[in-house]
C-alpha cells in the first residue's frame, strides 16, 4: 500500500545534528534504507519536516519505517494511506454514490 509518511523533527535534536555536522549523513542513511518513492522537505507547524511516499505491504513494516526517524531525530511520525488517480478510478465511486445517495 502506498502511504504518505510525515516526519516532524524537533529543533533541539536536529540542531544538534546540524552543529555536529552529521544531519545530512544521518538523513541520507535513513533515505537509502527506506528507498521512498518520493521525498520532500518542508516546514510544518514550525518544524523541519520530511514528507515521504513509501510502500508498505504489511503493518509489521511500520516500525522499520518509523524507528529510524524516532531514534535519529526524535521525530513525530504520521502515516496516511494514499491513492494514485488510477487507484481512485478503481475505487468504485459511482457505485458508492448510487448506494449511499
Amino acid at each position: 500500500m502506498r502511504v504518505m509518511m510525515i516526519a516532524r523533527m524537533p529543533h533541539k535534536e536536529f540542531n544538534a545534528a546540524l552543529k555536529a555536522g552529521s544531519a545530512g549523513q544521518k538523513m541520507n542513511a535513513i533515505l537509502e534504507d527506506l528507498k521512498p518513492e518520493s521525498v520532500y522537505f518542508t516546514e510544518m507547524n514550525g518544524l523541519r519536516t520530511a514528507v515521504l511516499v513509501v510502500n508498505i505491504e504489511k503493518s509489521t513494516q511500520i516500525p522499520s519505517v518509523a524507528e529510524p526517524w524516532f531514534l535519529t531525530f526524535n521525530a513525530d511520525v504520521e502515516f496516511h494511506p494514499t491513492m494514485s488517480p488510477e487507484d481512485l478510478q478503481q475505487a468504485g465511486l459511482d457505485k458508492l454514490g448510487k448506494k449511499w445517495a
